[in-house]
């Protein structure tokens, strides 16, 4: 905008209060609106999934956001303040079923939420007004609910605190932080990531490629000489990264929670559907974790069942087994799935869902054109078929469907909807930020009309940039955050806590040790500000230090812990 005004010359007249509120904002309203035309296209040809989650920002407001999901990415709906409004089954449930009313039925295959009880309320709600329309859980809450029950574990709690505690004592520190960046060459140990589970996963993972570095740094006489050092806490930091358990844990801890990680960079990625991958990528990461307990089922068993228990109801649904028998990637490969009671037993229910009124339609799907598609007949039998079952990703299982399922049009139908919709609805969470920065305490008596606008072309206009950047292979690790939010627990002691509690923005309470109102200190610094009161010293220090990968990522992404409902 800069270099354009300078272009231009003296003599710019800028535009009007009137002009910048009316007709310039309706002129950008419209032109996001027709860039999301191939979206919009895309939805009226192979359906979309509807994503809405709630939120309550730093100022105490309840938020409910509306996103939609295709196959060509997410986009924005709405967002709608729910502050003096009880989040009830029914008041979700007709928050969405007026966006299907918008959007068209018809082109709505399913609905993404997390699993708190009033959206499971909401769904025994629209599966009787709208039973075609399936409703599913948030891969990436449950992916890191498992990672938390796993990180729960004493070994692994344990290895994490040991951690924990060695990175706290350094960054701590101005001369142990100088001493470490020394013998890393200016690279940071602790990497951020969107949320505390993705943030323990890349600092182990930093720490253990920097082993030999640490361990050469702890035994160096310019680290012997560092008063810090002396203390417990630096001779317990010392001790940590020598002891060869440690190392051995961390190694372990690694193993079991990578597969885990691996899923939830597929589902919270938003580069492709990831429905027809899910299941299956579940399956391969339990395997993958047996693998390195040895495939003893006594060392393996209990995190096992951690994923179980939460895969269960939720991961597992008719929806999700149905897109994993008709990705050929799969069952091409293996082809006893077709003969798996719970696998064939969870297609039928999805059929029966699908094709609600439509009997003749379920009979053609469930009892003639699924056997040609598992025999290989026609089309599936050509050689380029053949070719889906030695890649993964690519090429779309949609498109692969459109090409080979000519001759059974009932399940081409299906599938191809099917293996066009997200898993998650993590994309609908990261409009907070954006939300927060338009609705400020300076322009906070905002029309709720125009403040939709405003949200409505920053949050899209990030999410089409997203788009542009995977597609010109721009892109960071998803789980990297700019944002230092989810790795305060490596940063100081109570750190998760401390951002849980301060988030919410008491500002009847004091500000500890200050005898200060946090509505006072709010008013002095100002909203945007107020996150930063939470960071020490040392956290300022991280930002100025090693730049991170992720900086060029459009998000800012203030999830809350992921928990789950009572």
């Amino acid at each position: 905008m800069c270099e354009a005004i300078g272009q231009f010359g003296s003599g710019l007249e800028p535009p009007s209060q009137r002009d910048l509120r009316e007709s310039l904002l309706d002129e950008e309203y419209a032109r996001t609106k027709s860039l999301l035309q191939e979206r919009d296209a895309e939805k009226v040809k192979n359906g979309c999934s509807i994503m809405t989650d709630a939120w309550s920002d730093r100022k105490r407001r309840s938020i409910m956001n509306l996103c939609t999901n295709c196959a060509d990415g997410s986009s924005f709906i709405s967002s709608k303040e729910m502050s003096d409004v009880s989040h009830t089954s029914e008041v979700i449930f007709e928050l969405v079923d007026k966006a299907i009313e918008d959007i068209g039925q018809d082109h709505v295959v399913q609905v993404v939420t997390d699993n708190a009880s009033n959206n499971m309320g909401a769904k025994k709600l629209l599966a009787e007004k709208r039973p075609n329309i399936f409703w599913t859980s948030c891969a990436t809450h449950t992916i890191n609910l498992m990672l938390q029950g796993i990180g729960n574990i004493p070994r692994f709690k344990k290895v994490i605190d040991q951690a924990k505690a060695f990175t706290i004592f350094v960054y701590g520190h101005t001369r142990t932080l100088e001493c470490l960046r020394h013998f890393t060459e200016g690279k940071e140990i602790i990497r951020p990531g969107v949320t505390r589970f993705a943030s323990a996963f890349l600092t182990l993972n930093s720490m253990l490629e920097k082993k030999d570095q640490l361990r050469k740094m702890v035994v160096h006489s310019r680290w012997d000489t560092l008063k810090d050092v002396k203390s417990k806490k630096g001779k317990d930091a010392t001790a940590t990264i020598l002891s060869p358990t440690f190392w051995k844990d961390v190694k372990l801890c690694l193993s079991v929670f990578e597969p885990l990680v691996k899923v939830l960079r597929l589902v919270d990625g938003d580069v492709k559907p990831s429905m027809g991958f899910l299941y299956g990528e579940l399956l391969k990461a339990k395997r993958e974790i047996k693998e390195a307990y040895g495939n003893v089922e006594t060392r393996y068993k209990e995190v096992i069942a951690i994923i179980d228990k939460k895969m269960k109801g939720r991961l597992d649904s008719p929806l999700h087994l149905t897109a994993y028998l008709l990705n050929p990637y799969y069952s091409y490969a293996n082809p006893s799935i077709f003969d798996e009671p719970t696998i064939t037993e969870g297609f039928i229910s999805c059929v029966e869902t699908f094709y609600n009124d439509d009997e003749d339609k379920q009979d053609q799907t469930a009892n003639h054109e699924l056997k040609k598609f598992q025999d290989r007949e026609g089309p599936f039998n050509k050689k380029l078929a053949k070719a889906c079952e030695k890649y993964d990703y690519n090429p779309g299982r949609a498109s692969w469907w459109r090409l080979y399922g000519t001759e059974t049009p009932a399940l081409q139908k299906m599938a191809t909807r099917i293996l066009s919709l997200t898993s998650s609805s993590s994309g609908c969470e990261r409009n907070w930020s954006t939300f927060e920065m338009v609705h400020t305490k300076k322009r906070n008596r905002l029309t709720i009309t125009r403040l939709n606008k405003l949200v409505f072309i920053q949050f899209n206009s990030k999410l089409i940039n997203k788009k542009e950047r995977i597609v010109s292979k721009k892109t960071t690790d998803v789980l990297l955050s700019s944002d230092t939010t989810e790795a305060q627990g490596f940063l100081y002691e109570d750190g998760d806590e401390c951002a849980t509690v301060v988030y919410r923005d008491e500002e009847d309470e004091e500000m500890e040790g200050t005898g200060i109102p946090w509505s006072v200190i709010v008013e002095a610094v100002g909203a945007d500000q107020q996150l930063q009161l939470r960071r020490s010293a040392r956290v300022r220090q991280l930002y100025e230090g090693e730049e991170f990968d992720s900086e060029e990522e459009e998000f800012d992404e203030d999830e809350d812990e992921y928990m789950e409902p009572y």
